[in-house]
């Protein structure tokens, strides 16, 4: 639930995510540490295990001398400055994450690999379109198929309607008229970026490649609205995804631990961003 708070000493839009059992402050403006007091003890209040937020550089050192940690950033993700991923945790389990070795191992080897610099033509019998909103039941379809949970509502069928109802920027690709594959982009208005989302492929037709196919042609769309910051935080033990985002001209920004619910489990997200003004 996104909520706008205003306090005597600062406003801030909060995000209370019950279900990933977090908080997350996307924006704020005012006295940091009244803002920092405040979420910490709601956050608590509401047992939530992890606190999030996005700062700018300067407040760095307010959140860090008040115990949140470094985990990432986003390459101008305010019009042009840096955003940076810092987190409370309140609870050592959510701190603590196993896979951090194997996550790590993963990243180096993927670095290793060739970036793409175009791709060929979508392989015979594949249709690249963006999302009507008729296709909400099979898109609903698709993400039950492949995620035991996830961390939007992208199981309700009046959730996906209305979005795409109001023009979410949604493509899929279809094989025998069926939805195989489906990404969308998540603009923000405010500072002009963009994370790159709801990802998904149907795993009968994986070795295709068919997600960056969808991913370059978001980019495209993107860049004609004068989009450059373009980001997205993936599954950290989903070898393919990504490799995807690092073949595309990706930088690797950081892990997010134990970030959301997803496909199984609590699971660590990969930061990836990249600038489409260079690209």
């Amino acid at each position: 639930m996104d909520q706008f708070i205003h306090e005597e000493r600062f406003v801030a839009s909060v995000i209370f995510d019950d279900f990933n059992e977090r908080l997350r402050v996307e924006d704020y403006r005012g006295h940091v540490p009244a803002l920092i007091d405040y979420i910490k003890h709601t956050a608590q209040q509401k047992g939530y295990t992890k606190l999030i937020i996005k700062t700018r550089y300067e407040h760095l050192s307010l959140f860090i001398e008040r115990g949140f940690q470094y985990e990432g950033w986003i390459q101008g993700y305010f019009n042009g400055s840096d955003a940076h991923f810092l987190t409370c945790y309140f609870q050592p389990e959510r701190k603590t994450s196993q896979n951090v070795c194997m996550e790590d191992q993963m990243i180096a080897l993927i670095q290793m690999k060739p970036r793409i610099l175009s791709l060929p033509p979508l392989p015979a019998g594949y249709d690249m379109r963006k999302a009507q909103e008729a296709d909400a039941a099979a898109l609903v379809n698709l993400y039950r198929s492949i995620f035991a949970v996830y961390p939007s509502p992208l199981y309700d069928l009046s959730y996906v309607e209305s979005i795409l109802k109001k023009g979410a920027m949604f493509y899929v690709i279809e094989h025998d008229g069926q939805i195989v594959s489906a990404a969308s982009a998540a603009v923000n208005e405010t500072y002009h970026n963009a994370e790159l989302t709801d990802c998904a492929t149907l795993p009968t037709h994986r070795e295709h490649g068919l997600m960056k196919y969808l991913l370059r042609h978001l980019e495209q769309e993107l860049k004609k609205q004068g989009i450059f910051c373009v980001y997205s935080l993936a599954r950290a033990p989903s070898y393919g995804m990504n490799t995807a985002f690092y073949q595309l001209g990706y930088r690797y920004s950081g892990r997010l631990t134990n970030n959301c619910y997803i496909f199984s489990d609590l699971e660590d997200m990969n930061i990836w961003v990249k600038d489409l003004s260079s690209a």
